[in-house]
């Protein structure tokens, strides 16, 4: 009987060890995207886009509208809710933060506007009117503390923040922040220049220059990485930026006006930031306008968009596939499955399929 137990139980462990082996993660390989289009309208641009944790979609144009789901099921659709103006002023909206009890709006150009949005109001909470104002992304670390990036106004990259759930904002001192390089700012092209993982954030900026802004304490301190991406021009660098975890992250850009190019337009880093690598050079995908981890992806599956098309990688960037020639600015994800993508004229939803 003793016998019997000790061979039980290395069978036991032979076959776990065997199945943590046989477990490694294995990617999916999307082989299609199916797009349903939930709003169509011609006057529409939407570079921002959020879900909330219930699944909800939200929305911000460059008219000055907010909008988002009003039905779920077979029947999703999405609506314009109203549109905000300032005195005579529309507000170009690129930038869209949902926390758990309000949503924020901020709109890029001088003045810059940035709206709460909740049940009960919609206030300006902070307004900058400085002539170089132009906020490209937020995002927000839990309900009480959010963070807004920018061009420079000074020798640093604007970072506004809040600390009392988005009622008051104030600027980052210079003194802070790392200096500019001449011709460095951002890109409002997807409202994804901005990754927190915790309490750790990135800020990709492009441009001339193109590096990352890293803080490891909610903007409290911050340190600067060089990128290997193009850069040199105004129209170059990263456009959009995602983190996994606190280690693995991707960047993806290149120069809109020469969107074919691929070749140093996508950058991936393992080490939370502190080093970039240059992947898929000289392959499709060119020119992005946003990336995003697929969740529960192992950090593996990522997908890629702009206005010329969706593609789709399953080995952390190496490799991509095309999987429509549909273009849209923006994408979020709904689960591991399904995201919604917005553009010029229209929302969709997307469903990945093998």
């Amino acid at each position: 009987m003793k016998n019997l137990f000790l061979i039980l139980v290395i069978t036991i462990l032979f076959v776990s060890c065997n199945d943590k082996k046989d477990g490694e993660f294995k990617p999916r390989d999307f082989k299609s995207v199916e797009i349903n289009t939930l709003l169509k309208d011609s006057l529409l641009n939407v570079r921002a886009i959020e879900v909330n944790k219930k699944g909800d979609l939200s929305f911000v144009s460059s008219k000055g509208n907010l909008g988002g789901n009003v039905s779920k099921g077979e029947d999703e659709r999405v609506a314009i809710s109203f549109q905000l103006k300032h005195d005579s002023i529309v507000p170009n909206f690129r930038s869209l933060a949902v926390t758990e009890s309000a949503g924020f709006a901020l709109s890029i150009a001088s003045p810059a506007l940035l709206y709460k949005v909740d049940k009960d109001s919609i206030r300006l909470v902070y307004k900058e009117t400085r002539e170089k104002a132009f906020y490209d992304s937020m995002d927000f670390w839990n309900d009480q503390e959010g963070i807004a990036i920018g061009d420079p106004t000074d020798d640093c990259m604007s970072i506004i923040i809040t600390r009392d759930g988005g009622e008051t904002w104030h600027k980052l001192s210079c003194e802070i922040l790392p200096k500019v390089i001449e011709g460095e700012a951002a890109f409002a092209a997807s409202d994804t220049n901005i990754a927190i993982v915790g309490d750790h954030t990135w800020v990709a900026t492009g441009g001339k220059a193109s590096r990352v802004l890293y803080s490891p304490d909610k903007g409290k301190s911050w340190e600067v990485y060089e990128t290997p991406i193009i850069q040199g021009k105004e129209t170059t660098g990263i456009y959009s930026i995602d983190f996994y975890d606190e280690k693995n992250g991707f960047g993806i850009g290149g120069d809109y006006t020469k969107a074919a190019d691929s070749s140093a337009n996508k950058i991936r880093t393992q080490d939370g930031g502190r080093t970039w690598q240059l992947v898929a050079e000289n392959k499709s995908p060119g020119y992005r306008s946003c990336v995003q981890y697929v969740p529960n992806g192992d950090g593996k599956e990522l997908v890629a968009l702009g206005f010329k098309g969706i593609d789709y990688s399953s080995d952390s960037g190496n490799s991509w596939r095309h999987l429509s020639d549909e273009g849209f600015y923006t994408i979020r994800f709904l689960n591991d499955s399904v995201a919604y993508a917005a553009g010029r004229g229209r929302i969709a939803k997307l469903t990945f399929r093998e």
